[in-house]
């Protein structure tokens, strides 16, 4: 019968879930997708995010674990047989105890010192992957733009081509141009359409990178992105640097076990130092007529002296930890500081090469297909001249996409690179 209740409960929560993703999938679907809203939801939703939360949010728990006190012991003896005649008040027949050990040495405390630097640790590795995850998204997002706007740029190259196609039939009519003039024209034409497969695989790769990333079946159907845009930024070599060794989560990482291994130190000196247990007796006589017959306070301690080589050896492996912290650490700051540059060097040129051909090369190369349809028309020039600057054209309406496409995910990777650019430096 609990089954038969439970049964309804799970198709309306199922209902509810399947109500949600799909209002979620027409939110997406629907007209143009922007880039926020993918970013939010593959931070809400991604499980690799989830996961690297969860570890955190694990570390954190374990720092009042590391800094509390021992346990409270409690323990009891009874009499149960005794095998020689005494009188009745000769011995105890009753103990309990209470005993509790005090951290004098404050060993509790360092190790939730160091307890609370793993936390941070893990809180890093929670930030990397959210970074990670957000770069994921904005180049593939990148990708996905990229692929429209070449679509667009197959279109109008496939009208364009149509055109030509036309011109040379007209012409192949009235005896002005040779049939390979058509040919070469038709074979153009067929070279575009194998192109567009391309690139409609291309825009499904991008889409099942962003679904993945959303936790959503590579399927789901998504909205176009907003069109590329070119943004240029005042980038400056040394702030990205201090950004970088302020923010990556890597530095932070390595600074944070740094912290961590120091406090193992302080813990591995203080283990030579012992911590006393007091305990408290109370005991009764079976004869007796109070409850208690006799209270006993004592004290114990361990004697960690006698084993001076155990603590030697502790402090020394703590020692060396904490030197391979700091080896680690400078590398990571070593390492950081040629990413930034690396990338800020591929920001630049990717940049560049946008501009050179959208300033440059594209107004040319428009100007060219115009003069070669003119004179063409004119029987003044050739149909191969025509059909060059058209593939010229194209080749370079593509590239100049590219190029800002790179720019974008480069951009993307170095915000990953070095924790998040702020607004007010961008």
């Amino acid at each position: 019968m609990k089954t038969i209740y439970q049964l309804p409960l799970f198709l309306i929560l199922s209902t509810i879930a399947r109500a949600e993703q799909a209002g979620d999938d027409l939110r997406l679907s629907n007209g143009r997708v922007s880039q926020g809203e993918l970013i939010s939801i593959v931070l809400r939703d991604n499980p690799t995010v989830k996961a690297s939360r969860a570890k955190w949010e694990m570390m954190k728990a374990r720092v009042p674990q590391a800094r509390a006190w021992e346990d409270l012991r409690a323990g009891g003896d009874f009499r149960v047989e005794r095998s020689v005649s005494v009188p009745p008040n000769s011995f105890m027949d009753q103990t309990a105890m209470l005993e509790q050990e005090v951290p004098i040495s404050g060993k509790n405390l360092s190790r939730g010192r160091a307890a609370t630097a793993e936390a941070r640790s893990a809180f890093e590795d929670f930030r990397r992957t959210k970074l990670d995850a957000i770069m994921r998204a904005r180049s593939a997002y990148a990708r996905l733009a990229n692929g429209y706007a070449q679509l667009e740029v197959n279109r109008r190259n496939t009208d364009l081509l149509d055109q030509f196609v036309q011109i040379s039939r007209n012409r192949y009519e009235t005896g002005a141009a040779t049939q390979a003039d058509v040919l070469i024209a038709q074979t153009d034409a067929a070279k575009l359409l194998e192109m567009r497969a391309d690139l409609e695989r291309q825009i499904s790769d991008a889409q099942s990178t962003l679904n993945v990333l959303m936790n959503r079946p590579a399927q789901t159907a998504l909205g176009r992105p907003a069109a590329p845009v070119f943004t240029g930024q005042t980038l400056s070599l040394r702030t990205l640097q201090n950004i970088a060794l302020a923010q990556r989560p890597e530095l932070q990482r390595a600074q944070a076990r740094v912290e961590a291994e120091r406090f193992r130190v302080e813990l591995a000196r203080r283990q030579r130092f012992p911590d006393p247990a007091l305990n408290v007796k109370a005991q009764r006589y079976n004869d007796a007529a109070q409850a208690v017959s006799e209270v006993d306070v004592g004290v114990s301690f361990p004697v960690p002296w006698l084993n001076w080589k155990k603590y030697d050896s502790g402090v020394l492996e703590a020692r060396k930890s904490i030197e391979s912290a700091f080896h680690e650490f400078d590398a990571a700051r070593t390492e950081t500081l040629g990413l930034v540059r690396d990338q800020l060097t591929k920001i630049q040129t990717a940049a560049n090469q946008y501009e050179l051909y959208r300033d440059n090369i594209l107004p040319v190369a428009r100007q060219t297909v115009e003069a070669s349809r003119t004179t063409y028309e004119a029987n003044t020039g050739g149909f191969l001249q025509l059909i060059t600057a058209r593939r010229t054209l194209q080749d370079a309406e593509s590239a100049a996409l590219n190029h800002l496409a790179n720019y974008q995910v480069a951009l993307a990777e170095l915000d990953a690179i070095v924790g998040g650019i702020p607004e007010d430096q961008k």
